[in-house]
């Protein structure tokens, strides 16, 4: 895999994309350090006047950003010294292990793969993010967003890659594969879906690929399944309208709890167990999304990410990088 040190040598950092996200640099800096601090090696990628007080941490310079609301593909062809194309840079080089950003999710999958490359065999990478599970191993959503039309030959790949990457980041043995329809009936769904289920059915994504069939929305954040495939544009139309449930859901409770007397009490008693419930759905405790399929480790965290989400994402790349996440995918994808 490229960017990682041999066993015998120095382990090389997280390259952190400083200047991406809404909360950037000043977040993405203090969520470097705090990573830093616990022993992680962390290198910042981004202007270096504009990074403000960055604790003595090593700096990849780059002049250029590209703006969250930026044309993806114009950006990276366009800014060669964004940061965000030099921090896959220097994982190409050898200079970091892995990536991690919060900038425009475009603009980072482009630089990711132009720079990186695919790992063979690879059709097309895709985004896996963890969707919280109450009480249990998150489900891995896979695809997130990275391909918007598929063809039932990329899902079983997403099947095959999905399986590898909750294995390395949950320790699953076994994963649970579901092929996300509106149906549990292998007749259901669209010709996508049924194609692409007849081939998982026949074994087509490996015997170390446990599908179990197809899976409905409302088993995402259940514990009946470890991993849900789906192309990219129903995957991200699940994942923003979860997002956007679960914040209402929190608003709505915590909102309750201030409207009289009776329910400032019952907040006094109920909130303590409710707070760790919060943070075990909270998106930030999971750091973000991992590309998979590209021939190294990128990171890709919420727009909106604080120092929290880059702190836990700086350890999601790290992991992957020291358990090998790329040679799963590829062992993986080559059976």
């Amino acid at each position: 895999m490229s960017g990682q040190a041999s066993s015998a040598g120095p382990v090389l950092p997280v390259a952190v994309d400083a200047m991406g996200g809404d909360k950037a640099p000043k977040e993405i800096v203090a969520g470097a350090l705090r990573a830093a601090e616990e022993g992680f090696a962390v290198v910042l990628v981004g202007h270096p006047d504009r990074m403000g007080d960055t604790g003595g941490l090593p700096v990849i310079a780059a002049s250029e950003v590209i703006e969250m609301d930026e044309d993806a593909g114009r950006g990276v062809r366009t800014k060669k010294d964004a940061s965000l194309l030099r921090a896959a840079e220097a994982v190409r080089d050898g200079k970091a292990s892995s990536m991690v950003s919060a900038g425009n999710t475009g603009a980072t999958m482009a630089s990711a793969l132009f720079r990186m490359g695919r790992i063979r065999g690879v059709s097309r990478p895709a985004i896996a993010t963890p969707i919280p599970v109450l009480g249990s191993i998150p489900t891995v959503l896979i695809d997130a967003g990275a391909n918007a039309e598929c063809t039932a030959g990329w899902l079983v790949q997403f099947a095959q890659m999905g399986s590898a990457f909750a294995t390395q980041r949950f320790g699953i043995a076994k994963p649970r594969v579901g092929l996300l329809s509106i149906g549990e009936e292998e007749s259901k769904g669209s010709p996508l879906v049924k194609e692409a289920h007849a081939l998982l059915a026949a074994g087509e994504a490996g015997p170390d690929v446990n599908f179990v069939g197809n899976v409905e929305g409302r088993d995402v954040m259940s514990d009946r399944i470890d991993v849900v495939v789906t192309d990219g544009f129903t995957g991200n139309v699940v994942l923003k309208t979860l997002e956007g449930s679960m914040n209402f859901a929190m608003s709505a409770v915590l909102g309750a709890f201030g409207t009289n007397e009776d329910t400032r009490r019952a907040g006094e008693v109920l909130l303590p167990v409710l707070l760790p419930m919060a943070t075990e759905l909270d998106p930030e405790t999971y750091g973000g999304a991992v590309l998979l399929g590209v021939d190294g480790i990128c990171v890709i965290s919420h727009g909106s990410s604080s120092s929290t989400a880059i702190h836990n994402a700086v350890k999601v790349a790290a992991a992957a990088v020291s358990e090998d996440l790329v040679g799963r995918l590829a062992s993986a994808v080559a059976a």
